[in-house]
């Protein structure tokens, strides 16, 4: 069996983070105790927004840390899957709201080269 593109997330990988850059992995750590604490927003809907982040981000561990710290937080499987889906049409439709640059290219060529055009 090949290796994993992933390693699996482990105490000795965090560890050896923690000891290669024990300041900043300090602060890190105490910026994302302070973003996900309750706030204006619960950190239920942190982590629900979290989820949905990781989906677009495309990190593995993200999608599962999240994910799990979602449940933990009281969030269910139906609101988990609701973030994804809302995830999923914002990445569809960034796709779908930048199209119009290149229809903007595509008219600026066609009014330079009216010959190409169609």
């Amino acid at each position: 069996m090949e290796d994993p593109m992933y390693p699996e997330a482990s105490r000795e990988l965090h560890r050896q983070r923690q000891e290669l850059a024990p300041s900043a992995a300090a602060a890190f750590k105490a910026f994302g105790e302070s973003v996900f604490a309750d706030g204006a927003l619960p950190a239920k809907t942190k982590e629900l927004i979290a989820v949905a982040v990781a989906h677009v981000t495309q990190c593995p561990y993200c999608i599962r840390g999240h994910t799990e710290r979602a449940l933990r937080k009281g969030a269910t499987q139906q609101e988990v899957m609701e973030a994804i889906w809302v995830a999923a049409e914002m990445r569809a439709g960034a796709a779908y709201a930048h199209s119009n640059l290149a229809l903007d290219t595509m008219n600026q060529f066609a009014s330079k080269h009216p010959h190409t055009a169609g």
